[in-house]
């Protein structure tokens, strides 16, 4: 029996449901029927990586069968059902969504958006974050851009037998990434080259850092300049979406760095006290084999993070 795709099972079911669901339901759905045995793959979380893989098909796929409703939680439908289920769509004016859209915008702050970028990165990077609060650093003008706003971890622990793991650790192997992140409300022309080589100050010791935002310019020649800075520096950019953090994305993926710089590691472990216990943690959890959940900044669910953006 062929193997279907996380997209052809998607339309299986809403085809067979006739009715709009959310990633969750879809996925119950699945395995009521037992339509999940049919998959090529699954994962530790298929449902999230079935709503990723429609996500980046509406985006990027003309031709994609998909339609999103704006309900709360957003939900999932077929084109050909479209006209048979019109009551199930609202309607709203453009001019006043977007009217909205701009005055949550204004209100919300750079560290409201780290929910946002923890549940995205663990959801799809298995990366677990830890934010670093820069008023806990001793004050020293030379550190203004020392400290990223969040750092993050993966770890091999759930995929990697304990033999590995323990043979892994007296050969001195690399078995964690590091990740450096810096957040910004938006991304213009007024701000790309401060906020850019802010996070290339902050970032470049870890394995991989990410410069973050929930705003970004949509103008070609922004995007190229954006381009060329990450090809030229190696520092990746994230986009959140705070209204369907799901639908968050990397536009430009960070150039991995083998080695760790360690002399900032050890400064940064100095200056900052979050950034001390987060390396002492992740060495317990590797010593233990085992992650402590709550060491690590609270992930909330894709509904939860939703409900955030209600607040501001």
């Amino acid at each position: 029996m062929n193997k279907l795709t996380f997209g052809e099972l998607a339309v299986k079911i809403l085809q067979e449901s006739n009715q709009p669901l959310t990633v969750e339901e879809m996925w119950e759905y699945a395995v009521a029927n037992s339509y999940d045995v049919m998959l090529g793959t699954k994962g530790k979380t298929p449902w999230r990586t079935m709503g990723a893989k429609m996500y980046v098909d509406l985006k990027d796929n003309p031709e994609t069968p998909f339609i999103k409703i704006d309900t709360k939680p957003k939900k999932f439908f077929l084109k050909e059902l479209q006209q048979n289920n019109v009551e199930v769509f609202e309607n709203k004016p453009v001019v006043e969504e977007v009217k909205q859209k701009a005055h949550k915008n204004s209100l919300y702050s750079e560290r409201d958006l780290h929910p946002f970028l923890s549940y995205f990165v663990y959801t799809y990077l298995n990366v677990y974050t830890k934010t670093i609060y820069h008023e806990k650093s001793f004050k020293r003008s030379f550190n203004q851009w020392l400290h990223p706003d969040i750092v993050g971890i993966n770890f091999p622990i759930e995929e990697w037998e304990s033999e590995v793991l323990d043979f892994g650790l007296i050969q001195g192997g690399q078995l964690s990434k590091l990740y450096s992140f810096e957040l910004k409300k938006e991304l213009d022309f007024t701000n790309i080259r401060q906020a850019f080589f802010q996070t290339v100050s902050n970032s470049t010791w870890a394995n991989e850092g990410y410069l973050v935002t929930a705003k970004i310019l949509n103008d070609d020649e922004f995007m190229t300049e954006l381009k060329r800075l990450t090809t030229s520096f190696g520092i990746g950019i994230i986009k959140l979406n705070v209204e369907e953090p799901d639908a968050s994305e990397i536009l430009f993926p960070a150039k991995p760095k083998k080695d760790i710089d360690w002399e900032t590691v050890n400064k940064l472990c100095k200056e900052n006290p979050d950034f001390s216990k987060f390396i002492k943690r992740i060495r317990n959890d590797l010593n233990t084999k085992e992650i402590i959940r709550e060491h690590y900044d609270k992930i909330y669910s894709s509904e939860q993070v939703s409900e955030k953006i209600k607040t501001f």
